[in-house]
């Protein structure tokens, strides 16, 4: 069969390919192949600029112009010269010499790859790709959700609710703060993520320029790199084998596996909360929520954002502990799993997307939150105690132990009866009767 999304063994490619088609531009084939020659014919330029040959002003224009508009005849062309040279990168090489052969500066062809092993071209298209597709795609998606985050805590600030440690009522909370939290994790690893140095490797054969060098051993290799790699808007790393040692590109899978741990904790949360009818969800006209019960509306979204983040995080965790490992100078092990990387990050989007999703569905219950807060009035005991402690009452949380633990039904009045039976002045009574679950809450920014 052909490929298409019916046919695609992958979701990624298939059954979510509306949602994340626009990352073709930084993970396909097609992508490799434009970033490879896009750092080709920057190095190119960068040699000619640096005076090591001439190029006419036709020639660099036809060179913008092809990494401008690099096409998918384009990559058609390199796959087809790749079918011969079984050799990706040296494809693109004996593509773009092709190209130049064209113009009237046809002996420049052999300063295109100059000095240069694939992977030096590899090391630095990718994360170049890599820094493009976070700066443009991951980053705005996932700061969009934060502050999708931030209206619904802002519109939620003043809803008290029942909080639940061991899956225990305690110390009541309010929801728009239960949000804030996990909005301060996820601003924490942004800050942390966009820290972390998007790294190249470009030195020749085994990072040391030995051909550069003896080429050319009066030039400075290294600075003429550095300068290179960072009007690229990389960072070169100063010390590498055959391959780039992949520790930052690992640091940021790991920050983008923390994010996606945040968003799991999320889910599973909202998840929870609709399951106690916190939240119920808004209907769409024709969605079905269960094959043989007509009642269910599943919390869908959630569901399928929890199973992409994980399976993002598994993958994640491989590429982090997998690519700084390589025998010697280096293997080819490397090569396979950095063509994959766009599949974490794809899992990642389109559970951001699932999220974003299933907020909009959110319809918050008030009623069942206020009747969770008024059930569960033993919540106060904590309150009570904390006051007599204050005024210095003897053994107040034994006494309140011993009133609230057990199946005793405490309420309202099992509490205010208690209230009444301490041996306490009056106004400190008024003060105890004036807590209730609603407004114990307690205070944050």
């Amino acid at each position: 069969m052909d490929l298409n999304s019916l046919t695609a063994i992958s979701p990624v490619d298939g059954r979510y390919r509306k949602q994340i088609q626009q990352l073709d531009e930084y993970f396909s084939e097609f992508a490799l192949m434009k970033y490879r020659v896009v750092v080709e014919i920057d190095y190119l330029l960068f040699l000619s600029q640096k005076k090591f040959f001439t190029l006419t002003t036709n020639t660099i224009k036809t060179l913008k112009a092809l990494k401008e508009d690099f096409s998918l005849e384009d990559a058609a062309a390199i796959k087809k010269i790749e079918s011969t040279t079984n050799h990706d990168v040296k494809a693109v090489e004996y593509f773009l010499k092709q190209k130049i052969e064209s113009t009237e500066d046809a002996e420049a062809k052999e300063w295109v790859h100059f000095g240069l092993t694939s992977q030096d071209i590899n090391n630095t298209a990718i994360p170049l790709s890599w820094k493009h597709a976070l700066e443009y795609e991951y980053l705005p998606s996932i700061l969009n959700l934060n502050k999708q985050f931030s209206v619904l805590a802002t519109k939620w600030q003043d809803v008290p609710m029942l909080a639940h440690t061991h899956g225990q009522a305690a110390s009541p909370t309010k929801l728009g703060k239960e949000l804030m939290v996990f909005i301060e994790r996820i601003q924490n690893q942004v800050e942390l993520l966009i820290q972390i140095p998007f790294s190249a490797k470009f030195g020749g054969a085994t990072g040391n320029f030995n051909a550069h060098q003896v080429a050319f051993p009066n030039k400075n290799w290294i600075n003429l790199a550095n300068e290179f790699v960072e009007e690229l808007g990389l960072q070169r790393l100063q010390f590498t084998t055959q391959i780039e040692h992949y520790d930052n590109l690992a640091a940021q899978f790991d920050a983008l596996k923390r994010i996606n741990t945040i968003l799991i904790d999320f889910c599973r949360d909202i998840w929870t909360y609709i399951s106690m009818d916190y939240f119920q969800q808004a209907l769409k006209k024709g969605e079905v929520g269960s094959s043989a019960m007509p009642h269910k509306v599943n919390p869908i979204d959630f569901e399928n954002a929890e199973g992409n983040l994980g399976i993002a995080n598994a993958v994640f965790e491989h590429f982090s502990s997998k690519l700084p490992v390589s025998r010697l100078q280096r293997d080819l092990t490397d090569s396979t799993v950095l063509r994959n990387i766009g599949v974490p990050f794809a899992h990642s989007i389109i559970a951001i997307r699932s999220i974003e999703k299933g907020l909009g569905k959110l319809v918050l219950n008030e009623t069942a939150i206020h009747k969770d807060l008024e059930e569960n009035w033993a919540v106060v005991a904590e309150a009570i105690q904390t006051i007599l402690r204050r005024e210095k009452y003897p053994n107040p949380y034994e006494a309140l132990k011993e009133l609230t633990r057990g199946n005793k039904k405490i309420t309202k009045e099992s509490i205010h009866k208690f209230i009444d039976s301490l041996n306490v002045k009056a106004s400190l009574k008024k003060e105890l009767k004036a807590v209730s679950p609603q407004n114990y809450t307690g205070k944050h920014p």
